[in-house]
C-alpha cells in the first residue's frame, strides 16, 4: 500500500488508545450503563455510547450530568477499576503494528482521553512499554483532546516538531480535531465508510480500516 502524494513517512506516530489499539467498548458501555442506572437515568444503548461517549470525563460529565457530575464520575470509576484490566483486549494486529513502527525508527507515543494513570497501567499490563516511549492521558496536560496540548506534551523533549512528519491515529472526532489543531497528519482509524458528518468537520488525510492496513502504510 503506497502513501498518497504529499504524505511523508512519519518520524513519529501518536496513537489514541481505546478502540484504536485496544477494544475498550464493552468496558466503556458497562461503565456508562452503571452510571446512568445509579443516577436513576435511562441508560444509553451500546450504540449510543459509541456515538456519544467522546472526550474526557472532566470535559464531558459536567455537560452530561450537571451538578451530579462528581457522583457520576465516582460510579463510573467504581465499575471501571473492577473490570478494566481483566477485559483489556488488544485489537488484532496491534502489537505487530507497534513493532513495525518501532522497527521503522518511529517515535511512538499515546495520546488518549483515558486518565493518564489508568492509561499507563493498561499499557504496562500489556507489556507495550518496550515500544511506546510516552503515554499522555486525560489530566496530564492543561487541556485534554480535542485541544492540541496532549500532542505537544507527547512530543516535548523529542526534537520532533508537530508537523507533517507526525501522524495522529484515532477513531473519534476528538482525535481528528486534535491533530488539525496541532498541525500534524490526522489519520482516521476505521475507514472512510465509518466517517460521520462530525468526523468530516475535521477531515483525515489518511485512512486505515485496521491495524494491518496501518502497518502497510509504513
Amino acid at each position: 500500500m503506497s502513501l498518497p502524494e504529499g504524505i511523508k513517512r512519519p518520524r513519529a506516530v501518536l496513537f489514541d488508545w481505546d478502540n484504536t489499539l485496544v477494544n475498550s467498548w464493552p468496558t466503556i458501555v458497562e461503565c456508562y450503563r452503571n452510571t446512568f442506572t445509579a443516577l436513576g437515568l435511562p441508560a444509553w444503548t451500546a450504540q449510543e455510547v459509541k456515538d456519544r461517549a467522546h472526550g474526557s470525563l472532566r470535559d464531558h460529565f459536567p455537560t452530561l450530568f450537571g451538578e451530579r457530575a462528581g457522583e457520576a464520575e465516582r460510579v463510573f470509576y467504581e465499575t471501571f477499576f473492577r473490570i478494566h484490566l481483566e477485559r483489556l483486549e488488544p485489537l488484532p494486529g496491534a502489537a505487530e503494528l507497534l513493532e513495525r513502527c518501532h522497527d521503522a525508527g518511529c517515535y511512538i507515543a499515546l495520546v488518549s482521553n483515558k486518565v493518564g494513570d489508568n492509561l499507563r497501567t493498561e499499557m504496562a499490563h500489556l507489556g507495550w512499554g518496550r515500544w511506546i516511549k510516552k503515554a499522555v492521558g486525560a489530566r496530564d496536560a492543561k487541556r485534554d483532546k480535542p485541544a492540541p496540548d496532549p500532542i505537544f506534551m507527547a512530543l516535548d523533549g523529542t526534537g520532533i516538531a508537530p508537523d507533517d512528519s507526525v501522524w495522529m491515529v484515532g477513531d473519534t472526532p476528538a482525535d481528528l480535531k486534535c491533530a488539525h489543531a496541532a498541525g500534524v497528519v490526522p489519520v482516521f482509524f476505521g475507514g472512510d465508510g465509518q466517517l460521520s458528518d462530525r468526523l468530516r468537520e475535521h477531515p483525515p488525510r489518511l485512512y486505515a480500516r485496521n491495524c494491518n492496513e496501518l502497518a502497510a502504510l509504513l
